[in-house]
């Protein structure tokens, strides 16, 4: 007797239970970003080997090797889910994306802000990001290649940057590419903790001219290392 062919996920199903069981209890109330969650196929944005993991609550890979000896990985949908809460995003907002990988992030910003700009670190990435938003019908959104903590300033000011992933510093060429009352959304690691995911979520904001911060939660995301803090050495 052969087997029955294995049946195909119900990726709409799972989609609404990501939702109902990880972003919602994860004290994320805004609806249009929970109405995004359930619009955008993450499926479509994670390696075919990797789909039946796309609704799993993992950090999960999706580029194995990234300049600088990274591996991309989408944050987990709570995470993502809660820093965009908290980002306070608005629909006349200009945003920068910074290393989406795949361009999840990209397309749930989409739609809710006026215009995205995603900021992958070079060109083998930035097509994989054109890719998938341009089968999700995102072919308008600009993907720049380029180091990440240089922003792209032919495009600021930005009200919003969000960063994915862990930094220890190397932020000042994006501070200096806010508008007045912009944010940087970030996963803040200590430099001490080389080793580790911890991080603290920090909301950055620009007032006056000056950047002050907040903790928004606790939280763990592997470091962009593009972003780590250069050694200072005292004598």
């Amino acid at each position: 007797m052969c087997a029955s062919p294995a049946a195909e996920p119900d990726f709409a199903q799972l989609r609404r239970t990501m939702v109902d069981c990880q972003i919602r209890t994860f004290g994320v109330t805004d609806r249009a970003v929970i109405a995004r969650f359930l619009e955008v196929p993450r499926e479509l944005f994670v390696p075919a080997e990797r789909q039946a993991l796309a609704y799993s609550d993992l950090s999960l890979k999706v580029v194995d090797t990234a300049p600088g000896g990274d591996s991309r990985r989408l944050l987990t949908p709570m995470v993502l889910a809660r820093l965009l809460q908290d980002a306070e995003v608005r629909k006349e907002d200009v945003v920068l994306d910074v290393a989406p990988g795949t361009g999840y992030s990209t397309a749930i910003l989409a739609g809710l802000a006026d215009r995205v700009t995603a900021l992958e670190a070079d060109s083998k990435l930035q097509a994989v990001v054109k890719s998938n938003l341009a089968a999700f019908g995102f072919d308008n959104v600009p993907v720049i290649a380029g180091p990440l903590p240089d922003g792209v300033a032919e495009c600021a000011p930005f009200d919003l940057i969000f960063v994915n992933g862990a930094t220890e510093g190397r932020l000042d060429r994006l501070f200096g590419q806010l508008s007045e009352g912009g944010r940087l959304i970030t996963l803040s690691r200590a430099p001490s903790d080389p080793d580790g995911f911890a991080c603290h979520a920090i909301r950055f904001e620009k007032i006056a001219g000056q950047i002050s911060s907040r903790i928004l939660f606790d939280a763990a995301a592997p470091l962009l290392s593009t972003f780590r803090e250069t050694p200072h050495f005292v004598f």
